[in-house]
């Protein structure tokens, strides 16, 4: 079912089934400000009141939810405010939300997102493409930010990458403002797990994630995302191709596709899959994994 709503004072399309329900925003993005698993509270932030600021720059709004940005993360690039109208239109099963080009970077991003007609578990195809007159290097980064009280899971390797054994086969990649010591974050010989109780400060972590998921879990729920990884391309961030923001508002999971050239007229995809699950239901990957914790 899709319709018409309002989220948090926005104009909104609402698509829903039995076990899921998504707020698309109409007047800014693109943009998905709601996740109600079951008739259960938004499992995402929404942040009205917050803003990022830089010298000789409009301040920009993260608003919360879901949102698409390029990478590496440069503030007269990544900053610009997406807070224009876009255009929804139905494609295929499911809908297509397209940006005004972005000025004066020539990048516009789209949305294919699409609902399985029965289970809690969205299609959502990021789009960027350089309407631009010269070649960019830029990267699709996907990222998704949740109500905090949580726990976040970033699985590491776990399989060899030589015959022997020898070779080194995880990598973590810590941020300036990351303390190896806080206490709320854990790393063990197969994940990296961040607790969103924080009440000051911020961390951030990756790692390259050829398991191809991440998860959150919160208030009995479980959401995961899942983007695939390739062995053979270039990641930015140092190979962290998952990643986890967190602060005391909200925490983030972000996916980020490989880092690529862009001709006037080409484009790059990132696909994201979204699975929720209730307590009890976890995929078996994932509960074995959280029980190390």
């Amino acid at each position: 079912m899709i319709y018409e709503s309002e989220l948090a004072g926005h104009k909104c399309t609402t698509m829903e089934n039995d076990n899921l329900k998504l707020w698309i925003t109409c007047d800014i993005g693109p943009r998905i400000l709601g996740l109600s698993f079951r008739g259960g509270d938004n499992l995402l932030a929404i942040l009205p009141d917050m803003t990022i600021s830089f010298d000789g720059m409009d301040d920009y709004s993260p608003r919360g939810g879901h949102r698409l940005w390029s990478a590496p993360e440069v503030p007269e690039i990544t900053y610009i405010a997406d807070d224009r109208p876009v255009e929804i239109k139905p494609e295929g099963s499911g809908l297509e939300i397209i940006q005004e080009i972005e000025s004066p970077t020539g990048i516009q991003k789209s949305w294919n997102v699409s609902l399985h007609d029965k289970q809690a578990r969205v299609k959502l195809m990021h789009t960027i493409s350089n309407q631009g007159d010269e070649p960019v290097e830029l990267a699709p980064w996907a990222i998704t930010q949740f109500r905090p009280g949580g726990t976040a899971i970033l699985p590491l390797q776990t399989d060899l990458d030589d015959d022997h054994g020898l070779l080194p086969n995880r990598q973590i990649v810590l941020w300036p403002y990351t303390e190896l010591d806080s206490p709320w974050l854990d790393v063990n010989d197969r994940a990296i797990t961040v607790r969103a109780s924080m009440k000051e400060g911020a961390l951030k972590v990756g790692a390259p994630n050829p398991a191809g998921w991440i998860a959150y879990t919160l208030d009995k729920t479980l959401f995961v995302k899942r983007a695939a990884y390739d062995r053979e391309a270039e990641y930015l961030d140092r190979g962290a191709s998952s990643q986890i923001y967190c602060g005391s508002d909200f925490i983030e999971l972000e996916t980020l596709g490989p880092v690529g050239t862009l001709s006037p007229g080409e484009f790059t995809d990132h696909q994201e899959i979204w699975e929720i699950y209730s307590e009890g239901d976890w995929p078996g990957e994932i509960k074995q994994l959280y029980k190390t914790f």
